[in-house]
């Protein structure tokens, strides 16, 4: 049976984001990662009050929210998580807004059908979400220098420092939150190390665990 939710945490450079994203296109499910969360946030001013307001103003609001902006998977239809969608980050909304909305966009998402969901200690806050897959997805550094040079066009030195300071902010980040270590493999049900794989052959072994869950 196909999980009801895949998670998918990554280091950056390691190709987890797109990882993720031919995983839902193979799954024929929907896709989210944190840019797309954080695109809804600055997009529709949303936080925890903001979100509750929707709900009083409209029964349905969330499913037409989402359908707006992340459809449900058709034909070679799925969200781009580069798309026009992402917008200037509110300067506004604190540390602790900005997570207590994405909680509820996550929960929401994962309410209106199957999905993946890259990314933001998904793996942490739908933790009792029963039919549920958390993979991590890492490299060794090298692997992910490499990796952001050349998909961002920086140079050796500038890799190095984007990777060190997202590294830090990614692990403040969950530890704040959760209380745990992302590096913790007991977070997750599978742990895979692409240095020698391919982006398509990550997402075979993906399928081929679950393919084996019972």
């Amino acid at each position: 049976m196909v999980p009801y939710v895949i998670t998918i945490s990554r280091e950056l450079g390691s190709g987890g984001r797109t990882i993720g994203r031919k995983l839902a296109q193979k799954l024929n499910m929907r896709y989210s990662d944190k840019e797309l969360i954080r695109s809804l946030q600055d997009k529709f001013q949303l936080t925890t009050s903001g979100i509750e307001k929707l709900k009083g103003q409209k029964k349905n609001w969330f499913n037409d929210f989402i359908q707006l902006v992340a459809p449900a998977p058709q034909a070679d239809l799925l969200i781009d998580p580069d798309s026009h969608f992402i917008k200037e980050f509110r300067a506004d909304l604190t540390t602790d807004d900005i997570h207590e909305a994405e909680v509820e966009i996550i929960k929401a998402i994962a309410a209106e059908g199957p999905c993946v969901i890259a990314g933001r200690s998904a793996f942490f806050i739908l933790q009792n979400t029963a039919n549920k897959v958390d993979v991590f997805i890492t490299a060794s550094m090298e692997h992910r220098i490499e990796r952001v040079m050349r998909k961002q066009g920086l140079t050796r030195e500038q890799a190095i420092e984007v990777i060190g300071r997202v590294d830090k902010a990614r692990d403040n980040y969950i530890q704040r939150y959760t209380g745990k270590s992302r590096y913790d493999a007991r977070n997750y049900h599978l742990c895979l190390d692409v240095d020698n794989l391919s982006e398509d052959d990550a997402v075979d072994i993906i399928l081929d665990y679950i393919n084996k869950m019972k």
